[in-house]
């Protein structure tokens, strides 16, 4: 694909409402399926296994089975996705900073 910005290129990746959540829970740690469903009650359970598919095609997260019943799987970042933590830490900075702003609360949901 071609980009005319390299945001673009960013933008591909990351675009969406879904993905840099999940990146940033991610941050936090390795997560199962559903721990991050659990985090992220308003996500249907098909648009998060979406966005953890084309994270992974795109080598920000990687997946990991385990042979074992029930099955077991889990989500982590990459090298590749660690790479992508400043710019996590800046968007979190700045949602900070626009909600007290606009005055707003974070809602909590740990």
């Amino acid at each position: 694909m071609a980009y005319n910005i390299p945001v673009e290129a960013t933008l591909d990746v990351i675009g969406g409402k879904w993905k840099v959540v999940i990146l940033c829970h991610l941050d936090k740690g390795d997560k199962r399926t559903s721990e991050l469903k659990r985090l992220m009650p308003e996500i249907t359970q098909k648009m998060l296994t979406q966005q953890l598919r084309e994270l992974e095609q795109d080598g920000m997260v990687k997946r990991t089975s385990y042979d074992q019943v029930p099955p077991k799987v889990v989500y982590s970042l990459t090298d590749y996705g660690w790479s992508f933590k400043p710019i996590l830490d800046a968007m979190c900075n700045w949602g900070e900073q626009h909600m007290k702003e606009k005055d707003m609360a974070p809602i909590l949901t740990h």
